[in-house]
C-alpha cells in the first residue's frame, strides 16, 4: 500500500517489505518499459524505429532489452522493414514512429500489410493525454486516420493496461486473416509507473479440416482430371510448405503461386507450374479457364489472380477456399466449399489423405510443368554487344545462388525478371508488395538480410522505385545488412509508360526520369557501387559485387543502365 504522503511521482512513495520500506518505483515500472517487456514475452526480436520525443520512455525500455532496435531514416522505410519481417515469420513485425508527420509517413507500409495480409504492429507516439483535442503540436486523430486500413486501432489511455494492449495488438494482428494493428502511445501515459506483470500471450485459433471437409475435398479430387492448387498468403511455415510439396509430388498434382508469393512449392519441384497474377506468363495464363478444380490454400481468388474479378457467376469451376478468414474478404466469384483453417493445420490434415494417382493428373501436371520450365530457362550467359541487359545479369547471377537465396522487390516492370528466372526454393524466398507499392525493394532486403545473416539476399529495384527509399542504404551500412541491390535504370516509370502507350500511343507524358549515378550514391553510404552501361561488363561487375558482400561484409549495388521499353516477356 502506498504511503499516504506519496506524491504524483511514483518514485516519491514507499511500500512496506518485511521490516523495512522500499520506494514504490522499485516495485513498479513505467508503462513504456512494460510495453517492451511484453514484446519480449511475445518473441519479438527486432523493432524498426524512427525516433520521436513522443515515445522516449519506450526507447529507454529498449535500451537494456534483448530486442534489436534498428534506427531507420524514414517512417515509410521502417514500416516496410517491419512488414517484410512479418512476412518472414508467423509473428507480427514491429515498427515505432512518432505522431503527426511520422504517422503519415508510415501509412504506406500499413496499406501494404493490409492488402498483403501481413501481421504488423505499428506503435505511434502521441501528444500528452492532457493536450488532446486542442490542436497541439503534431496532433492528429489516430482512429480517424487508421481505422479504415487497420484491423484495430487502440490508444493506451490507462497506463495499467500497457501489457494487456500489447497482447491484444499481437493477437489481433495474427488472428483470422493477418494484418496491421496500430497502437497509440500518449507520451505522458507511458511514463506512468504501473504493476510490471506481463499479460499472457493470447493463443490464436488455427482451425482445421473437419471430417466433412476431408470427405468433400477427397471426392472432388477423385472426380477431377485437371485439378490445380494455388498457394498464397503469408501465414505459412517451412515445415508446412515441405509437407505440401511432398504430397503434391507423390500424387502428381500441380500447384501455382499467387502473384509475388513464389517459393512455397519450390521453383524446381515437378509440381510447380508457375505464378498467377498481373502479366502472368504461360503456362499459367490459361490455367483458370482450363482447370476443372481449384484449391486455394492461404489465399482467395481475388482481383489480381483473376485479372480483375473475371470470375462470372456462371463460371463452372468447383473450388475450395482454405483460409482462416471466414469472411472471405476480397474473393471473386462463387464458392463451392470453404475450409476455415490456417495453411499449416490444413496441410497437416491433407497429407493424411491417400489418393490413387490418375494418369490424367500425370499428363496435366507434366504438360504444365514442361511449359513452366521452358519459360523459366535462363537466357544465354554470354554477354552481347551494346547496352546492358537484365537477361544477361540474371543468366550470370542465378547459377551462383545457393538453395536458400532470397529476392525482394517492390513494383514495376523490373520485377518481371525475378518472376521469370529467380529460383525460389523455400517459403518466403520472395518478398514483395502485392499491393503494388513502390519503394519496398531496399527496406525489405535490409530486413531479410538482418533476419538471416549469411543468406544471399538480392533486391531488384527500378530507378523510379529505388529513390523512394534508397536512403535506407544508410541503415544497411549501420547494422551490417549485406544485400545485393540491382537497380535497373531505364529512365522512366516503365509500368505506367506501358499503360500509357496502350491507351495514349505516342503521347509520352509524366513518365520520364533523369537519374543520378546510383553507384556513387551506394559508395557514399558505405557500400560497393558499380555502374554498368555495356553488356560485356556485367559478369565482371557481378563477380566484384558478390566478392564485396562475402569478403568485405558490405552491401553492393549494381547500377544497370538499360534501354527503354525493354521487356522480360
Amino acid at each position: 500500500m502506498l504511503d499516504s504522503t506519496a506524491s504524483a511521482d511514483p518514485r516519491a512513495g514507499a511500500v512496506r517489505a518485511g521490516a523495512g520500506e522500499l520506494p514504490a518505483w522499485q516495485l513498479t515500472k513505467s508503462a513504456g518499459h512494460v510495453i517492451v517487456d511484453s514484446l519480449v514475452a511475445h518473441g519479438v526480436t527486432r523493432a524498426y524505429v524512427v525516433p520521436g520525443e513522443s515515445f522516449l520512455d519506450v526507447l529507454d525500455g529498449l535500451h537494456d532489452s534483448p530486442i534489436d532496435t534498428v534506427v531507420c531514416r524514414h517512417e515509410g522505410g521502417a514500416t516496410y522493414m517491419a512488414e517484410a519481417d512479418g512476412k518472414m515469420k508467423q509473428l507480427p513485425g514491429v515498427a515505432m514512429v512518432t505522431r503527426g508527420p511520422g504517422a503519415a509517413n508510415a501509412h504506406v507500409g500499413l496499406h501494404t500489410a493490409w492488402q498483403d495480409s501481413t501481421p504488423l504492429v505499428l506503435f505511434v507516439g502521441l501528444i500528452p493525454f492532457a493536450h488532446r483535442d486542442r490542436e497541439a503540436f503534431q496532433e492528429f486523430d489516430i482512429k480517424a486516420w487508421f481505422n479504415s486500413g487497420a484491423k484495430r486501432v487502440m490508444v493506451l489511455d490507462h497506463a495499467e493496461r500497457a501489457s494487456e494492449i500489447v497482447a491484444e495488438a499481437m493477437f489481433a494482428a495474427m488472428s483470422g486473416r493477418p494484418g496491421p494493428v496500430v497502437v497509440g502511445l500518449p507520451e505522458d501515459v507511458i511514463r506512468e509507473h504501473v504493476d510490471p506483470a506481463v499479460h499472457p500471450v493470447i493463443p490464436v485459433a488455427t482451425g482445421g479440416m473437419t471430417t466433412a471437409d476431408a470427405a468433400a475435398i477427397t471426392a472432388a479430387l477423385l472426380d477431377s482430371t485437371k485439378p490445380l492448387f494455388v498457394t498464397g498468403g503469408n501465414d505459412w511455415s517451412q515445415a508446412a510448405a515441405d509437407k505440401l510439396t511432398a504430397w503434391l509430388e507423390k500424387h502428381h498434382l500441380p500447384a501455382a503461386a499467387e502473384w509475388r508469393t513464389q517459393g512455397t512449392v519450390p521453383f524446381d519441384s515437378p509440381s510447380y507450374v508457375g505464378p498467377i497474377g498481373y502479366g502472368r506468363p504461360r503456362p499459367t495464363y490459361d490455367l483458370l479457364e482450363e482447370t476443372d478444380l481449384l484449391i486455394f490454400v492461404g489465399t482467395v481468388p481475388g482481383d489480381v489472380i483473376t485479372d480483375g474479378f473475371v470470375c462470372r457467376q456462371d463460371w463452372n469451376k468447383k473450388n475450395f477456399l482454405v483460409t482462416i478468414d471466414s469472411s472471405l474478404r476480397g474473393r471473386s466469384g462463387p464458392v463451392s466449399w470453404q475450409i476455415v483453417a490456417k495453411p499449416d493445420v490444413f496441410i497437416r490434415d491433407l497429407v493424411e489423405i491417400e489418393l490413387p494417382v490418375k494418369e490424367e493428373w500425370k499428363a496435366w501436371t507434366s504438360r504444365m510443368r514442361k511449359e513452366q520450365k521452358a519459360f523459366a530457362a535462363l537466357p544465354p550467359a554470354a554477354p552481347g554487344n551494346g547496352p546492358a541487359r537484365m537477361d544477361t545479369l540474371m543468366a550470370n547471377l542465378v547459377p551462383t545462388l545457393r538453395h536458400d537465396a532470397m529476392v525482394t522487390f517492390g513494383a514495376g516492370e523490373h520485377t518481371n525478371w525475378a518472376h521469370r528466372y529467380f529460383p525460389t526454393r523455400r517459403y518466403a524466398s520472395m518478398l514483395s508488395a502485392r499491393n503494388g507499392s513502390m519503394g519496398y525493394s531496399v527496406p525489405s532486403a535490409i530486413a531479410a538480410s538482418l533476419e538471416t545473416p549469411g543468406r544471399r539476399v538480392i533486391t531488384i529495384a527500378g530507378d523510379g522505385e529505388f529513390l523512394m527509399n534508397g536512403q535506407e542504404l544508410a541503415t544497411a551500412a549501420q547494422y551490417g545488412a549485406t544485400p545485393l541491390v540491382v537497380v535497373m535504370d531505364n529512365q522512366e516509370y516503365g509500368t505506367i509508360r506501358t499503360h500509357q502507350e496502350r491507351h495514349y500511343p505516342d503521347r509520352v507524358s509524366g513518365t520520364q526520369l533523369k537519374n543520378p549515378d546510383f553507384a556513387l550514391m551506394a559508395q557514399a553510404f558505405g557500400g560497393l557501387g558499380i555502374r554498368v552501361e555495356q553488356d560485356h561488363d556485367i559478369p565482371q561487375a557481378l563477380t566484384a559485387a558478390l566478392k564485396a558482400i562475402d569478403d568485405d561484409n558490405v552491401f553492393a549495388l549494381i547500377h544497370l543502365i538499360v534501354e527503354q521499353r525493354v521487356k522480360a516477356y
